[in-house]
C-alpha cells in the first residue's frame, strides 16, 4: 500500500501519518509519502513516526512524475486561517483551489488510485445561525452533507471551492474520491496562532485575551486523534464516492472556552472585547449522522479531558 498525504508536517496531517504507521509498522508494506512546502504551519517534528518519505514541493507544482504510482492520496495541505484570509486572500485561492485542481490532474494520471480524499471543512456551510436553518418551534438545524455550501470568508469559499473540484472530477473523469468535513481540531502540535494554544498561553502569562463581537460564537470541537482514526477506517473502507460530516456534538461558545480554561487552569482570566471579524459566522454545528451509522466511532475524547491533561503539563 502507497499514501501520498500532502499537509503531512501539518497539524492534522502530522496525526494522520503518525497513526498509519502506528497502525501499518513496515515501511515495505505501506509506503507514506508527504508532499509539504513547509510553511509557517509545518513542523517536521510533529512527525515521530520512522520511515517516512518526503518531498519538499508546492502542492501547485507537483508533478505525476514526481509522485509516482500510488493507491491513496491525502489531502491536507490548505491555507487555514481566517484572519489571514482577509487580510491577504491569493495565497488560500493558490493553495486550496490552484493546488486541489493539481493534485486532481496528477491523480487522473495514475492508473493504482483508488480514493482522492480530500480534507474539507464545517465552515463550508457557512452559518448555521442563519434564521433560515431554524424549524418552526425554533429548533437549530445542524449542517448535513446535503446542505448547499454557503462561505463566509476567503478561506471557506475556497475549500468549498475545492470541494466542488473534486466532485467535478469524479463527474467528468471518474475519480473516486471521499470528501470529509470536520468541525475544529484541537490536540498536541497545533499551532501556537490558534485559539486554544492562545488563550492557555495568554492566561498563563496573565495577558488579556481579546475576544471577537459578544464571544457567543459556537464551535464544535474534535481531538485530532479522534479526527484521524475516522480518516483511516474511511480510507480503507468500501465507501466511495461520498461526503461524510465528522463531528462530536461537543459545542461551546468562544466565551465557554475561555472561562473553562480559566477554571482548570485556577487562575484569573482577563479578556477584552474586540471589534467582530468581518463576516464571522455566529454558529458552527453538523449532523454526523451518516458517519456514525457505520459503526466507525469509538467513545469520542471530550474537550475538557484533554485540557486538564495540557494545563497538567504546564507544572
Amino acid at each position: 500500500m502507497r499514501i501520498v498525504v500532502t499537509g503531512g508536517y501539518g497539524f492534522i496531517g502530522s496525526a494522520f501519518v503518525n497513526y498509519v504507521r502506528s497502525k501499518h509498522p513496515w515501511p515495505l508494506h505501506t509506503q507514506i509519502l508527504i508532499v509539504d512546502k513547509l510553511t509557517y504551519a509545518a513542523n517536521k517534528s510533529n512527525v515521530t513516526a520512522p520511515n517516512i518519505n518526503f518531498l519538499h514541493r508546492d502542492i501547485c507544482d507537483v508533478t505525476a512524475e514526481e509522485l509516482g504510482e500510488y493507491d491513496y492520496l491525502v489531502h491536507f495541505a490548505a491555507e487555514s486561517h481566517v484572519d489571514n484570509s482577509i487580510t491577504n486572500g491569493k495565497p488560500f485561492i493558490r493553495t486550496n483551489v490552484e493546488g486541489t485542481f493539481n493534485l486532481l490532474e496528477c491523480a487522473r494520471q495514475n492508473k493504482s488510485l483508488k480514493k482522492f480524499i480530500h480534507i474539507s471543512t464545517d465552515e463550508v456551510y457557512g452559518d448555521m445561525d442563519d434564521p433560515k436553518y431554524n424549524s418552526i418551534l425554533g429548533i437549530k438545524k445542524k449542517a448535513d452533507e446535503k446542505d448547499s455550501l454557503e462561505g463566509s470568508s476567503y478561506y471557506s469559499a475556497t475549500k468549498a471551492s475545492s470541494d466542488l473540484l473534486v466532485l467535478a472530477a469524479h463527474r467528468t473523469f471518474g475519480l473516486p474520491y471521499i470528501i470529509t468535513r470536520t468541525c475544529n481540531n484541537y490536540g498536541s502540535h497545533q499551532h501556537k496562532e490558534k485559539f486554544l494554544p492562545t488563550i492557555i498561553r495568554s492566561i498563563k502569562e496573565g495577558k488579556e485575551i481579546p475576544v471577537y463581537g459578544d464571544g457567543l460564537n459556537v464551535r464544535e470541537w474534535i481531538n485530532v486523534k479522534d479526527n484521524v482514526q475516522q480518516l483511516y477506517k474511511l480510507m480503507l473502507s468500501d465507501l466511495t464516492n461520498e461526503i461524510f460530516n465528522i463531528g462530536t456534538g461537543e459545542t461551546y461558545t468562544n466565551l465557554d472556552i475561555v472561562g473553562m480554561i480559566g477554571v482548570i487552569m485556577k487562575k484569573p482570566v482577563k479578556f477584552k472585547y474586540v471589534k467582530d471579524r468581518l463576516g464571522h459566522d455566529k454558529r458552527y454545528a453538523l449532523n454526523s449522522n451518516k458517519l456514525n451509522q457505520y459503526g466507525f466511532v469509538d467513545e469520542y475524547k471530550t474537550l475538557t479531558d484533554f485540557l486538564k491533561e495540557e494545563v497538567k503539563k504546564l507544572k
